[in-house]
């Protein structure tokens, strides 16, 4: 089980920082061309702990392009901002990470 959470912990580790690299990578091509489409989604979560919840909004502030506003952790809901409409896989790629590491 702790070789399981160690194993999660390293792969979210990655994905995140892959995910910065291709966001990053995505608001500098869309502040360049102009295509910005500014929208407000509400993301429902699997993760039941707060502490994961927590994770999971700051993982997708660190994302370029996005910005969680608030956290309902009773509910299950991130309210993010996002520079463009994105489905919520592309939003919180790392959930599956985090559950695995947290829950």
């Amino acid at each position: 089980m702790f070789i399981t959470r160690i194993f999660y912990g390293i792969a979210y580790f990655i994905v995140l920082i892959w995910e910065i690299i291709k966001a990053t990578v995505d608001v500098a091509i869309r502040t360049l061309n102009g295509k910005v489409d500014p929208v407000i989604v509400e993301i429902p979560t699997v993760l039941k702990r707060p502490v994961s919840q927590t994770i999971l909004a700051n993982s997708i502030t660190l994302t370029p392009g996005t910005l969680s506003i608030d956290l309902d952790s009773e509910k299950q809901v991130i309210k993010v901002a996002t520079i463009v409409p994105r489905a919520n896989e592309d939003v919180i790629p790392f959930e599956p990470y985090i559950k695995g590491m947290l829950e």
